[in-house]
């Protein structure tokens, strides 16, 4: 694993200059993402795409409130919306700290965590490490004001633009923590998602058996 939390600096820092608005730059990011002028905001459903598989889930209220954060978190990160910065922002977002207002989150992010150990371990890790050290938008009131405070000021507030450090035992010990809890959430997810299939395959089972 890594031994500093930036031994780069992250993917797509430099697209995001320090002089532009937040709103200026969520607008860039938008079009380098095809999300639309309000990046799918009003949207009833949000649509993903794993490799060339379609994936849809409902745009449910308490998303709406937490994406709004969430993209400018990509915009200060630096983590791109492909599926490794998505991994990324995930474990840097769990170890910030969400707070309680923003379920949808926490179960998104969680599910994004497990997936990147998978696929993505090595910057999942550093990325986790970099939240332990800086801090997020989740716990600010949704103002529009705050989209006209410029992306270096905030990078610096939040304190994006720290050097390396080497993670202590308590940060590996919360990376197990976070890790364990992300598998696990997986698979309940997992499981409610398949147990009315496994239901009406056994009712099938049973009906042809007797």
């Amino acid at each position: 694993m890594a031994t500093g939390i930036q031994d780069v600096p992250p993917r797509g820092w430099q697209r995001f200059a320090p002089e532009l608005t937040l709103g200026e730059a969520r607008a860039r990011l938008f079009a380098l993402g095809g999300l639309g002028e309000d990046g799918g905001y009003g949207d009833a459903w949000v649509k993903l795409r794993l490799w060339r598989v379609p994936i849809w889930f409902p745009n449910t209220q308490g998303r709406r409130r937490a994406v709004r954060f969430h993209d400018l978190h990509h915009v200060l990160t630096g983590y791109p919306t492909d599926w490794r910065g998505e991994f990324e922002i995930a474990a840097w977002e769990i170890a910030t700290g969400i707070g309680r207002r923003y379920c949808a989150a926490w179960l998104l992010n969680l599910l994004g965590f497990a997936c990147g150990l998978v696929v993505f371990p090595r910057s999942v890790y550093r990325a986790f490490l970099r939240g332990r050290r800086s801090a997020n938008l989740y716990f600010t009131e949704w103002d529009d004001a705050l989209l006209a405070r410029r992306v270096g000021e905030m990078r610096r507030r939040l304190r994006l633009d720290a050097g390396n450090v080497r993670p202590t035992l308590r940060d590996k010990e919360a990376f197990v923590l976070w890790s364990a809890a992300s598998l696990l959430t997986y698979l309940a997810v997992a499981v409610v998602t398949l147990l009315p299939a496994l239901v009406a395959l056994g009712l099938l089972w049973l009906s042809h058996a007797t």
